[in-house]
């Protein structure tokens, strides 16, 4: 089969995509290879996806109109993998029409080139920021997600909205998925568990937010890919019985589908610190601070749905997950 993957060089698309050619599949990855964080980390998961001979890369810019929809006409793809955007909550603070270029645009782009093209599936990245002000835990796919705290999550929210449209009026089958804290080797240096390792083995004090009063769903990078590629093969139907008024906001009468992917099991902040210490030998020296703007005190994904869908099913746990990416930190970095 051929997919396309957006964000090839990103954390969790150049996985995916190297998953898919282990399986057999040709893959066409496509990455913007902005400077968000540090390229030559792009650059080497690539050098890596260089070895599957089923992958190919070209680099370009969703927000490309012309560019992308030549891709789609030139490809033919049969399943798109949509994982490019512009990542970050509190970037996007700072730095707004970067997220409106990649995440607004780029989805459209990436919706009009499969509508146009016949793509079979698409699966999308969502995000569990898209809950924003709900504090009912865990966070469900059937809850509210109108509130968003931060213009990131906003974007998010707006995809799943573009991709349902995109489902009703021409009947593309799109699945979103909404990941939750995704951690492990060849992760992204803005994250906290890459922030953390950096401080504490340069001998550096970390920022511990809301003085440590809060927990994420952390999800190992293997887990989450899993589950992504699960999902491609799960194509939605219309669930002709659907109303919105008694239905859940996670399906449709049009052929889309909406899930939480992540461990379901949250981790207090403090726990996952000592957990990173222990596999770096070494101690934090620790500032506490006060609460970011844009961001949440807690995230817990329920996955039964995903389950049920698919059998996804996390199999790492913190500590395993941690010290593989302590091991792989090391070795990268060579601290």
């Amino acid at each position: 089969m051929k997919y396309l993957v957006t964000g090839a060089a990103g954390f969790i698309g150049s996985r995916v995509a190297e998953r898919l050619c282990e399986a057999g599949h040709q893959v066409v990855g496509i990455d913007n290879l902005n400077d968000y964080y540090d390229v030559s980390l792009k650059q080497d998961r690539l050098n890596k996806l260089a070895e599957q001979s089923l992958f190919s890369f070209k680099q370009l810019d969703l927000s490309d109109r012309d560019g992308m929809a030549q891709l789609f006409v030139e490809g033919q793809f049969e399943r798109v993998i949509h994982l490019g955007a512009q990542a970050g909550v509190r970037y996007s603070i700072t730095n707004p029409f970067a997220y409106a270029d990649s995440n607004l645009i780029g989805t459209l782009c990436v919706l009009e080139g499969c509508r146009h093209n016949k793509v079979g599936h698409l699966v999308y990245a969502s995000s569990s920021s898209v809950y924003g002000l709900n504090r009912k835990m865990p966070f469900a796919t059937g809850d509210s997600v109108d509130h968003p705290v931060s213009f990131y999550a906003a974007t998010k929210k707006a995809n799943e909205v573009m991709a349902h449209s995109y489902a009703h009026l021409y009947g593309l089958p799109t699945t979103g998925l909404r990941f939750f804290t995704v951690y492990g080797p060849w992760g992204r240096p803005d994250m906290a568990p890459m922030l953390f390792a950096n401080a504490i083995t340069a001998d550096k004090p970390i920022k511990v937010f809301n003085h440590g009063n809060m927990s994420r769903d952390f999800t190992y990078i293997d887990d989450i890919v899993e589950g992504v590629l699960r999902c491609a093969d799960h194509i939605p139907e219309p669930n002709s019985d659907w109303t919105v008024e008694a239905g859940t906001p996670a399906t449709s009468v049009a052929p889309f589908r909406v899930f939480n992917i992540g461990n379901g099991s949250p981790v207090k902040l403090m726990d996952f610190i000592a957990e990173l210490e222990d596999a770096l030998g070494k101690k934090a020296e620790k500032i506490m601070m006060d609460m970011q703007d844009g961001d949440v005190q807690a995230t817990w994904a329920d996955t039964e749905d995903l389950f049920k869908a698919v059998g996804y099913k996390p199999k790492v746990g913190i500590k395993e997950g941690v010290h593989a990416f302590a091991e792989w930190y090391k070795s990268y970095y060579g601290k």
